[in-house]
């Protein structure tokens, strides 16, 4: 029986041999190590191995294909400039076997659903181009021109270039994302949702409103310096462990850390630096001075207390905020003021869930310190009034006069690892008049004004039939998005869906009436075109811009690289018609560059630049207080506190990743910091909640949701009593994805709210 193009989206529910144990109280070191290495040794040619990590993050090398964590912009460790994830990351994609026809001719679409997502990622590396015929079981192969010309004859069906959504993940390198955008806006349409809509997006809206531009304001060296540094909603001993290693700096160099957290999370208790062997021996440094175990969503009101206990301080002493930067620099002090004089200490304190004593812990540090970075990632961004968390951060900066000066400024830390470069060369749905003005200058055509999808809206049209071909230049889109079922729809509503990948993974197995795989090079990978080696850049969290080129030869001969995939499909699109000789690009990408160089604010003599060892900034006005706002200033806002309330019998949940998990990218099933082995399909829960509803450890249990009389439901979890405040709980995604309504996300990014579903929780 043929599965259902819901049920393919959907992880199997095996939860077999779960084993619960301690979470751990420290992070990286030897375990660290040895999970490295048992990677390695069990995905990867060895030698292979040896030759990534040599070359990895370093000057001249490759950039990490996993998350946007920065280089230091002097010496890099000689020892191995990468992390335990990274390493998972090379070892997914430079595995050590391919697939193919034979593949594909053995294993259905069906059977290969019924597959765990990490039993599909660990499959193989794709080989050749593979095509899915309407009622087809099984993906046969497609020649590279025959697959071109199929992309280019469905685009050129639909009645309108709006009918197409073109997604994009941020593993894509600065040039091949340029070229992409570049296409999608000649072919006549801004659809170019992006995984930023996803996770930072609530980022960019707040920054781009409070300070001028939609980046963090810091850079390495300032968190060597800061004398305190919040780390609100973020593990990142989990999705960025470098930047442990940058907080341990700032520990010894005399600064603070403070962990704004629902759960305790190992990397910030303690870090045991793996390349330091006195401290693999004396079991390294510990990371926050105040762990703050806020309740889920309790952002705005925690900040609010701080800000009205700032206030208080400053009418009755003086002293405490800074005024001649206020006054210099900013815009909107007073009402900002008058509206925070309309709550309550007492009010704000209780619904941050945080206890008197804790919090003063924290105030006293921001009181008495003036180099504060604010650090952040999805616990603050997948909100409903996300925005509103983000625009807060800033007020408190604003207030202490921590923006623009060293060791002090916004630090929203960004995912995967080109993220933000895709943003900078035009991958927007809502893209700058400046920006579509320079492309009609430079190429003679003239890009459409009107506002594209985003991911949300994308998954709306595809699902009311008003977008008919879906192509995905990389990512895992059905495994990243919210409401499973609901999306799956969608995209079996399409005539045509293209993925451009280097692994199998789930969105290959949920299709439209047709289906393409296009196989690409990696990161790892060299890139042989007719101009000779290539290499490509990237731009990481904190606005630097450098180059990354492969080491390992392709691991096979069909493989394009994602520039010659996107000049391919354009080419055969657009035809005669174009303004742009798309065939050059693939051959030299100093073209790619030198294009960006006059379209791209910033890269002025992108291709001499990008000859320097470190690479190059960015310019960032924040940086240097010219806050480039519609009033010239940086600008205080007013946020309401969050108006959402649980029944009786539910509880707030958050979608996490494990810490064998980078995005929806499964390495393994541990989860070896929180205690959790062998499995995925599971709720960590108070253990309080667990005793009210009469549930044990382990007990399987269903969970379901509902929003706007819509249930949606996940059964067959086992309850994993946890360190988390009373009516919250945590569950890993992509696995509860399907409770996550589609019309819950942050007003003004439309963020999914995956960090604040109500659920309720019943026994199986």
């Amino acid at each position: 029986m043929s599965s259902t193009t819901e049920e393919k989206a959907l992880t199997p529910e095996t939860i077999e041999n779960l084993k619960i144990s301690k979470p751990a109280i420290n992070s990286v070191g030897f375990g660290g190590i040895a999970a490295a290495v048992s990677q390695v040794s069990k995905y990867m040619n060895v030698a292979d191995a040896f030759k990534l990590g040599a070359k990895m993050n370093q000057k001249g090398g490759f950039d990490c294909p996993g998350c946007a964590w920065p280089d230091p912009d002097d010496e890099r460790s000689s020892l191995g400039e990468f992390c335990e994830n990274g390493i998972k990351a090379i070892a997914e994609e430079a595995q050590n076997k391919t697939i193919g026809t034979e593949f594909f001719n053995k294993h259905s679409v069906d059977e290969l659903a019924s597959w765990s997502d990490f039993e599909i990622g660990k499959s193989g590396r794709l080989a050749e181009p593979m095509f899915l015929t309407e009622g087809a079981t099984h993906y046969q192969p497609i020649s590279w021109e025959d697959a071109f010309n199929k992309v280019g004859t469905h685009l050129n069906a639909l009645d309108s270039p709006d009918e197409a959504v073109f997604y994009t993940s941020g593993r894509t390198t600065n040039e091949a994302a340029f070229l992409y955008q570049l296409f999608v806006r000649e072919y006549g349409t801004s659809n170019l949702p992006d995984c930023s809509n996803m996770c930072h997006e609530a980022s960019g809206s707040a920054l781009s409103e409070t300070l001028g531009i939609g980046k963090g304001s810091v850079t390495l060296d300032d968190l060597y310096k800061a004398e305190l540094v919040l780390v609100v909603g973020q593990n990142p001993g989990t999705n960025h462990p470098r930047m442990l290693t940058a907080l341990e700096k700032c520990k010894n160099n005399g600064g603070k850390v403070v962990a704004i957290n629902p759960l305790p999370e190992a990397g910030l208790v303690r870090f045991t630096n793996p390349q330091n062997p006195i401290k693999l021996l004396t079991g390294g440094t510990q990371i926050a001075d105040v762990f703050v175990p806020i309740t889920i969503n309790g952002d705005v009101a925690f900040f609010k207390a701080i800000l009205l206990k700032l206030l208080a301080e400053e009418e009755q002493k003086g002293g405490v905020f800074d005024k001649a930067f206020i006054e210099e620099f900013t815009q909107g002090y007073d009402a900002f003021i008058a509206d925070l004089k309309t709550y309550n200490f007492d009010e704000c304190l209780k619904a941050s869930g945080v206890s008197e004593t804790v919090f003063n812990q924290v105030f006293d540090l921001i009181l008495n310190n003036e180099k504060i970075i604010i650090c952040w990632a999805m616990g603050l961004t997948q909100h409903e009034n996300a925005v509103d968390n983000i625009r807060e951060v800033v007020n408190l900066l604003l207030l202490k006069g921590s923006i623009g000066k060293e060791g002090a400024g916004t630090c929203p830390v960004r995912g995967h690892s080109n993220v933000q470069g895709d943003r900078t060369v035009g991958i927007f749905e809502a893209a700058p008049q400046a920006f579509l003005d320079k492309i009609e200058e430079k190429y003679g055509f003239k890009p459409s004004a009107k506002h594209g999808y985003s991911v949300i809206d994308a998954i709306k049209a595809m699902h009311e039939k008003k977008a008919k071909v879906f192509f995905g230049l990389g990512g895992n889109f059905i495994s990243a998005v919210p409401d499973t079922t609901y999306s799956a729809q969608a995209l079996g509503n399409c005539n045509l869906t293209v993925h451009v990948s280097t692994k199998l993974n789930r969105s290959h197995l949920v299709t439209g009436k047709e289906a393409l795989i296009f196989p690409c090079l990696g990161r790892t990978e060299k890139d042989y075109q007719k101009s000779g080696l290539q290499l490509q850049s990237v731009e990481n969290s904190m606005g630097v811009v450098s180059s990354t080129k492969g080491v390992l030869e392709p691991c096979s001969s069909a493989l394009l690289s994602e520039v010659a995939v996107v000049c391919g499909v354009a080419h055969a699109t657009l035809k005669d018609r174009s303004k742009i000789n798309w065939l050059q690009y693939k051959d030299d990408y100093n073209l790619v560059r030198e294009d960006i160089a006059e379209v791209v604010d910033g890269f002025k003599d992108y291709n001499t630049k990008l000859k320097q060892p470190s690479g190059f900034y960015l310019p960032n006005g924040a940086r240097i207080r010219k806050f480039k706002t519609t009033t010239g200033k940086a600008n205080f806002s007013i946020n309401k506190l969050p108006n959402w309330k649980l029944k009786a019998d539910e509880l707030i949940m958050m979608t996490i990743r494990s810490h064998d998990q980078f995005n929806t990218t499964i390495y393994g099933l541990d989860d070896r910091y929180r205690g959790v082995y062998n499995g995925r399909r599971v709720i960590f829960m108070n253990r309080e909640d667990m005793q009210e509803r009469g549930l044990q450890e382990q007990q399987l249990v269903n969970l379901q949701s509902e929003f706007n009389g819509v249930i949606r439901k996940a059964p067959n979890f086992k309850v994993v009593g946890y360190d988390i405040p009373k009516n919250c709980c945590a569950t890993y995604f992509p696995e509860t994805n399907v409770l996550v309504p589609l019309d819950s996300f942050a007003h003004t990014a439309k963020t999914p709210a995956s960090k604040s579903v109500s659920i309720t929780v019943k026994a199986v």
